[in-house]
């Protein structure tokens, strides 16, 4: 029942919050991944161009965005053979992680398996539809009632990224047990470290994942990160078109339509790769600054091989390095906010300004 679900996690900082603050120097917010970059000027033109919209925007969304996301998919994710019937937008992906498990009518009884290390959302989507949530990142431990598998690739917090035939042998498992299984993929445009430098992180989408068979299948993708779009809650799911049309259907009661000025700031989004290898790079330097520093000050970084976060432990407890952290000016996030499984780490996000994040750097290089 809704009534169950737990407390908002984000309020148990407060105190730690309050420390930072007092730091003389300030608090640098490294806890949450909200874009502090401006938005790129190609897209708030976009937008300022489509403010007369009189009339109600369509829930599946315009042709130009359906064709754009198309387009966009072939171009930047190696995912070709979709139509504009495989996609639709969303006022955001979260709101989509968190209705999903209830669009798809699930209920008591059946599961919803999400990552160790996961996006509490997935937690919470499931609760709110009286479903049992089960995280694991084996295969080979997903219950027979499992309904929903949520993948997320780059992971958030871990930033660990599944390769094609990693993300295939969960689609058979997935497929065995009848379940429909999701990739929530909105930092594949931000891989930083090992194979994943060069290559282009795989979607779960792929032809070659998929066997051209995309049954049971979607994918949600943000351009909050790679665009710094975070307030214009601009998102879309593809993949099974029998799905999308369902999902269209359900989201046209419910009035769940992304604003038309927004669809038109996405086409020009979609469209321009320049803005999203130019905002990669200022999280790359970003990210070259920390590294170092939190070693330097006893931190171990794992994975973290893609995506706008580091994972990162002392080998203590994770409320003791918020603490420590706290008395530097720096918040972080605790990974107890991320499942059961890592009570010593904690999660560094890169969206802060140049000047802070070189600050962050310093005093992390002081201790």
């Amino acid at each position: 029942m809704l009534t169950e679900l737990p407390e908002y996690p984000w309020d148990a900082m407060a105190p730690y919050v309050a420390k930072a603050k007092a730091h003389l120097g300030g608090a640098i917010d490294l806890s949450i991944g909200s874009p502090v970059d401006p938005t790129p000027a190609v897209i708030r033109d976009a937008l300022a161009k489509a403010t007369d919209s009189h009339a109600y925007p369509t829930t599946m969304g315009t042709p130009a965005l359906r064709e754009a996301i198309v387009e966009w998919f072939a171009r930047r994710r190696g995912v070709t053979g979709l139509g504009v019937e495989n996609v639709l937008p969303t006022i955001g992906s979260k709101e989509f992680v968190a209705w999903l498990p209830f669009m798809l009518r699930l209920g008591p009884g059946d599961v919803v398996v999400h990552p160790t290390a996961a996006y509490p959302t997935y937690d919470i989507g499931a609760r709110m539809a009286e479903a049992t949530p089960f995280p694991s990142d084996d295969p080979a431990e997903w219950p027979k009632n499992t309904k929903l598998v949520w993948l997320n690739s780059p992971g958030n917090p871990d930033g660990r990224v599944l390769d094609k035939a990693q993300l295939k042998a969960r689609v058979e498992r997935a497929r065995e047990l009848g379940a429909y299984i999701v990739g929530d993929e909105c930092y594949a445009e931000l891989g930083w470290s090992g194979r994943w430098e060069n290559e282009p992180i795989p979607s779960l989408l792929d032809p070659e994942v998929t066997g051209g068979d995309l049954t049971g299948i979607l994918t949600a993708y943000s351009l909050s990160k790679q665009s710094n779009l975070a307030g214009y809650r601009a998102a879309f799911v593809a993949g099974d078109a029998e799905l999308i049309a369902q999902l269209t259907n359900i989201r046209k009661h419910a009035g769940m339509m992304q604003p038309g000025p927004v669809q038109a700031a996405m086409v020009a989004a979609l469209t321009d790769d320049a803005h999203v290898s130019a905002q990669k790079e200022l999280y790359r330097a970003r990210r070259d600054l920390l590294i170092p520093a939190l070693n330097s000050a006893g931190y171990r970084l794992d994975h973290s091989e893609a995506g706008l976060y580091l994972w990162v432990t002392e080998g203590v407890d994770a409320w003791a390095s918020i603490d420590k952290l706290a008395g530097l000016g720096i918040i972080a996030g605790p990974g107890v906010f991320y499942g059961d499984f890592y009570p010593q780490h904690v999660r560094l996000s890169l969206t802060e300004t140049d000047e802070r994040i070189a600050e962050a750097a310093r005093r992390l290089m002081s201790v």
